[in-house]
């Protein structure tokens, strides 16, 4: 689905990525992962067109992008913190963003229901705990059936019941062949939803790999661990 080849980005004399080459293949979840400064949040607004890369190409769907916004409405992004208008009511936000879209006819309104927010409706945005902004910005993400799913910290804030039926949503659309891709710091929520890690170092691919190898070469009990050993020795 998505293809990056030879991307570099540079920020004055912060070279950012350093000649990426990586794709995203539709029915798995990939997870980017990589230390702070590592270069994750400029491949991803690279592929989000909200950063222009200095060199390299990107693929979506085997059609190079070129300045062509127009792909970006197969394109679900859960941001790691919501914001929305904050005067705005949950109900109002949802209606404006539908506006945005030229209101598709087809939605998936299943998270509304799965989190209980029929009752948060008519509540102004900034009146929301962070769990509800969450869970709000979830259903924004999942709510016009994409088929690309970009999810940064996807459960942060969430409870446990909230983040169970968040996660079972991500592996059902999975299943439905959608591309997700996924950054988290917890390797736990990693290690159950990912089939691949992607892990970038200092503006460079460091590896990529299944989840299910990396535990096997490492011959360690969980990704945590894992990844541990294999960035042994390795600066971060």
């Amino acid at each position: 689905m998505i293809t990056v080849k030879q991307l570099k980005k540079r920020f004055a004399k912060l070279e950012a990525l350093k000649g990426v080459d990586v794709s995203f293949e539709p029915g798995e979840v990939t997870a980017v992962l990589g230390p702070n400064g590592a270069g994750k949040t400029t491949l991803i607004k690279s592929i989000l067109g909200l950063v222009r890369p200095d060199s390299g190409i990107i693929t979506f769907d085997g059609k190079e992008l070129n300045g062509d916004y127009t792909y970006r409405e197969r394109i679900g992004y859960m941001p790691q913190q919501a914001r929305y208008p904050e005067n705005l009511t949950v109900k109002e936000i949802l209606e404006m963003i539908r506006d945005l879209r030229n209101y598709p006819e087809v939605q998936d309104e299943e998270l509304i229901t799965m989190f209980n927010l029929q009752s948060e409706m008519n509540k102004p945005f900034k009146t929301l705990s962070g769990g509800n902004k969450q869970k709000m910005s979830a259903v924004l993400a999942f709510l016009f059936c994409p088929d690309v799913l970009f999810l940064d910290e996807p459960t942060a804030g969430l409870d446990p019941i909230a983040s169970s039926k968040l996660k079972d949503k991500i592996i059902t659309e999975k299943k439905k062949g959608k591309t997700i891709i996924l950054t988290s710091h917890i390797m736990s929520e990693i290690q159950e939803l990912a089939d691949k890690v992607v892990y970038l170092l200092e503006g460079n691919l460091h590896f990529v790999t299944t989840v299910d190898s990396l535990l096997d070469d490492t011959g360690q009990p969980n990704l945590e661990r894992a990844l541990a050993s294999k960035l042994e020795g390795v600066a971060a």
